[in-house]
């Protein structure tokens, strides 16, 4: 009698990470694309460039920078800037993502070529998930989690491009904000943590006040404050 071989952990986190991408979070990043994909094309721009800056960036807010700095015949020295200002906020997700993925004794490039697919919705959806996976399980989830994900973006961005024209343009761009609203709505789940909680309420209330007085820069004041003030706040031993 022959046993049937089990998985390896690695291939397990990763079945399970695609398959909880497969569903919602898969539909939804695929139709956000849509409406980057039309938004490309009315741009005047080609496929080519739609699926490349999906391949190699894919990060919507960056994109979404860089087509309409492009559009408004900005120099191309001053988008590269832009759009890595508006990708910086990868850079604290992936600090505070990898020690949950990452497994001692295994070789750091892995880390490092992972961390290229952090996104927002990968990276929200591995810190609800990967937590509660065996430590040898959880590189592989998120790497399931994202390919799926970036796979949707993909298939959704070429759709979008391709029938351009055929959906109204409040429609195509009423999709790009899908996913902002997804993501606050996978936050809504997490609301136990006291640090999270205080963290978004802060947020949210600071934005409110700020935007009047300083618009163009109220949304990154009040993320860095309301951030630091959920942790300061719920931070173990306050007042001591």
């Amino acid at each position: 009698m022959t046993g049937t071989a089990r998985p390896s952990p690695a291939r397990m986190g990763f079945t399970a990470g695609a398959r909880v991408a497969a569903g919602t979070p898969a539909l939804v990043l695929a139709a956000s694309y849509v409406g980057f994909g039309g938004m490309v094309r009315d741009s005047g721009l080609g496929l080519d460039l739609a699926l490349f800056s999906t391949l190699t960036a894919w990060a919507l807010p960056g994109q979404i920078v860089m087509v309409e700095l492009h559009a408004a015949s900005t120099p191309l020295a001053a988008i590269a800037l832009a759009v890595a200002l508006a990708n910086l906020r990868l850079a604290p997700m992936a600090a505070v993502m990898m020690p949950v993925v990452a497994r001692p004794g295994r070789p750091a490039w892995r880390l490092f070529a992972a961390a290229h697919w952090i996104a927002i919705t990968g990276w929200m959806l591995t810190m609800l998930h990967a937590p509660a996976r065996r430590r040898d399980e959880r590189l592989g989830w998120f790497m399931g989690c994202v390919l799926t994900l970036w796979i949707a973006s993909l298939l959704g961005c070429a759709l979008g491009h391709l029938a351009a024209g055929m959906l109204p343009r409040p429609v195509s761009l009423a999709l790009l904000f899908l996913n902002p609203v997804y993501f606050m709505l996978l936050c809504l789940q997490d609301l136990r943590d006291r640090q999270r909680a205080l963290s978004l309420l802060a947020g949210a209330a600071a934005g409110a006040l700020l935007h009047p007085l300083v618009p163009g820069w109220s949304l990154l004041l009040a993320g860095l404050g309301g951030g630091t003030a959920g942790f300061l706040l719920a931070r173990p031993g306050r007042g001591r």
